[in-house]
């Protein structure tokens, strides 16, 4: 979804303005309004200065709404207004601001049926349903695997400073035979990983995440191979935790951690005490680390469940 938005706006008059995308469910309601409308100094507790929201930061561009369908009725009543009217207010704000801009939202909910069950105000979905993409998740899509493992290859060689050529031949077959529930996120998450671990030439399917590594069968990947990788420690459940080897250019503890993180986070649907399971972590440590590597906001402070089943 993210790379369709940025193809729009990169194709588009508005090239030359920003683009800025926001995932609606990373983000608390209560934080919500003002990181979209901004604030004005003074207007709550914390507000110490005046702060732009999204709408002022696109302006001219583009802004990317993902995940729509989790947004509050109450902030749906506000984007509508912006869509007719091209008008933001700040949080204690008095005055009207014009802004010009384009909106793309995204959802993988149901958008139809949450206006049928009154979670999705039906004026708004109307509104931003004038023109509509289906993005077939990318289970059904295989043959957009291997463009979009080229593409993140390319990406991480210059964050890494790295030549991977490209993929192992039974890299390639696993990644082909997943079924990526997390769709283009969760591959790219994978390949990000992979990156990270590898020094050869070619990405080995022992850097592969578990996530990943399992076909839909429930088999791991070194069942599919004639023997674990050297240097694999068992773990329990017939699993094999793969050989970490430091890359000569040097890496961080920090960035692996990182990665894991965001993985566990993806498996878990952005879900953060599922998340701490996969880890075998607190929730808290979770937080102290999502906070540490720039994964939430410090003052997000999403309350904890009160019951866990």
């Amino acid at each position: 979804k993210d790379l369709i938005a940025k193809a729009i706006h990169y194709r588009s008059r508005r090239q030359d303005k920003p683009f800025v995308a926001v995932n609606c469910s990373a983000i608390p309601e209560t934080l919500m309004e003002a990181e979209l409308f901004g604030h004005e100094k003074g207007s709550f507790t914390d507000a110490k200065a005046m702060k732009k929201g999204l709408f002022e930061v696109a302006d001219g561009g583009t802004l990317f709404l993902d995940e729509i369908g989790e947004l509050s009725l109450f902030l749906q009543a506000k984007l509508l207004r912006v869509l007719e009217d091209q008008i933001i207010r700040r949080i204690g704000g008095v005055r009207d601001i014009q802004v010009d801009l384009r909106v793309i939202a995204a959802s993988n909910r149901d958008l139809e049926r949450a206006v049928r069950e009154g979670h999705f105000r039906q004026d708004l979905y109307y509104r931003l349903a004038i023109i509509s993409i289906f993005i077939p998740p990318l289970r059904e899509r295989k043959e957009d695997i291997l463009p979009l493992v080229d593409f993140f290859i390319n990406h991480y060689n210059r964050k890494f400073r790295k030549d991977i050529k490209g993929l192992d031949p039974e890299t390639r077959r696993l990644l082909l035979n997943y079924d990526f529930p997390g769709n283009v996120r969760e591959l790219k998450n994978a390949i990000e990983r992979a990156m990270i671990l590898e020094e050869g030439d070619n990405l080995d399917p022992s850097y592969l995440p578990f996530a990943v590594s399992k076909p839909h069968t429930g088999a791991t990947a070194f069942e599919h191979l004639s023997s674990p990788p050297s240097g694999s420690q068992p773990l329990p459940g017939g699993r094999w935790l793969p050989p970490l080897v430091i890359p000569e250019g040097g890496t961080s503890l920090d960035e692996i951690e990182r990665s894991m993180v965001e993985l566990a986070l993806e498996k878990a649907s952005g879900n953060q005490t599922h998340a701490a399971r996969l880890l075998d972590i607190s929730r808290d440590a979770l937080r102290y680390k999502m906070k540490k590597f720039g994964l939430i906001h410090a003052e997000a402070e999403e309350p904890a469940p009160s019951t866990e089943s």
